[in-house]
């Protein structure tokens, strides 16, 4: 999510209307994380408890034995899927789904 806050103004540039992070958290957690990563006016942060989004859109995976989740897809306007489910290769590192791949897909 850092990538996309740093990289705001480009997406903006490519006709992208609003940035969204989906997470299966509650509201508290992803509005301390908002705050945190200064998003607000930029992210805008969904909390998906229930992880009933994340299952609608195919995206669930269960990686709770490597303490990970979900990882993100590029959407457009209608809902369907521009881009790929990002591949977890290690605590923090994301290869399909950082904002400078996205911006190259948009």
């Amino acid at each position: 999510m850092p990538s996309y806050v740093a990289n705001f103004d480009k997406l903006k540039g490519k006709g992208v209307d609003e940035v969204w992070c989906v997470s299966v958290n509650d509201a508290f957690v992803m509005g301390a994380w908002a705050k945190d990563q200064k998003s607000t006016g930029k992210v805008r942060m969904m909390a998906d408890g229930s992880a009933a989004l994340t299952k609608a859109l195919g995206l669930e995976m269960d990686l709770t034995a490597r303490g990970m989740g979900c990882a993100p897809a590029l959407l457009d306007a209608g809902g369907q899927r521009s881009g790929e489910v990002a591949e977890r290769r290690g605590a923090g590192k994301f290869e399909v789904s950082d904002a400078d791949t996205m911006l190259k897909q948009v």
